[in-house]
């Protein structure tokens, strides 16, 4: 999904003056950088990348994750005083980037310099700025893989003593990474070419990896991550995949959910078309490891049925 945050100006105004005036009641608190505690402070702006900081920090750091309720619709994101607070304790960010979550930028201005926020876009290597970009890059293993080396190397910066505990905890981390990497080429072996639906981009880069090629009218999958309306003909062109037993899965953003997006779960089920619910934010009380390993496992049964 993109962000969409009308009039934002004032608000970010109103978050710099009330985060000011919690720093001067603060004075005596911990120093930019780390927290009470003498953590590493690093903020996310997602409770995705908050997991994923905490499994290479360990107990060294200390996250602050923006977006962090399982029920929370990024296109409603209000920002608070707290958010603007944390960033400016911050050792650095992680922003996902790609035009995801613009409201970081903003909250960082002036409280965190550019070169202490890690934007997982361009650490990616694709081009973020194609008409065609999907910014869920949490859903690319390879990506997060490349991500848990830079968190090493920020976080050794930040505590060169526990570099080694860094390194470690990548490796745990990247070694669980490859075995669902290794579960998708399997898929792949016996599902390549396996036609498939979307209600919007967020598990693309694992449906790619498993085989699985997206049939959905891009004007379909555009008009609900925009927040648009479906015109009648693309809704109709789409519900027809089902209908007429074209695709194979239905990945479903249950997150999002409208009267358009129902139309299609609604025609999946009827035709006994599989459902996987995907989601864009941590369930509760789960590591972003255990959230995609059953997603991996979902997406497993969904093609066995």
């Amino acid at each position: 999904m993109r962000l969409r945050r009308p009039h934002r100006s004032a608000l970010i105004v109103a978050l710099a003056a009330s985060a000011s005036l919690l720093l001067g009641a603060c004075g005596g608190g911990a120093s930019a950088g780390s927290s009470a505690d003498g953590k590493i402070a690093v903020v996310a702006s997602t409770n995705v990348y908050g997991s994923i900081i905490s499994a290479i920090g360990g107990d060294k750091v200390s996250v602050y994750s923006v977006i962090d309720r399982p029920d929370a619709d990024p296109h409603s994101y209000e920002a608070t005083p707290q958010d603007k607070l944390a960033m400016s304790k911050a050792a650095f960010g992680v922003e996902n980037g790609g035009g995801y979550d613009g409201f970081f930028g903003q909250l960082a201005s002036g409280v965190l310099a550019e070169d202490k926020i890690v934007n997982v876009a361009s650490l990616s290597g694709m081009d973020a700025g194609a008409a065609d970009f999907n910014e869920h890059l949490w859903y690319s293993f390879p990506v997060m893989d490349t991500l848990a080396d830079q968190l090493v190397s920020r976080l050794s910066a930040a505590d060169p003593a526990g570099a080694t505990e860094f390194k470690d905890n990548a490796a745990t981390f990247k070694k669980q990474l490859g075995a669902l990497e290794g579960q998708l080429a399997t898929l792949k072996k016996s599902h390549d070419g396996t036609p498939a639906a979307i209600t919007e981009p967020v598990p693309l880069y694992m449906l790619t990896a498993a085989g699985l090629v997206n049939k959905t009218p891009e004007a379909y999958s555009s008009a609900v991550e925009e927040g648009n309306d479906v015109p009648a003909a693309v809704l109709l062109k789409t519900t027809a995949l089902f209908s007429n037993h074209d695709v194979k899965l239905l990945a479903y953003n249950t997150q999002t959910e409208g009267p358009q997006t129902q139309s299609v779960l609604n025609a999946a089920r009827a035709a006994g078309i599989p459902v996987l619910d995907v989601s864009e934010t941590l369930p509760a009380n789960t590591s972003y490891l255990q959230w995609m390993g059953a997603n991996v496992a979902n997406l497993t049964k969904a093609l066995a049925g």
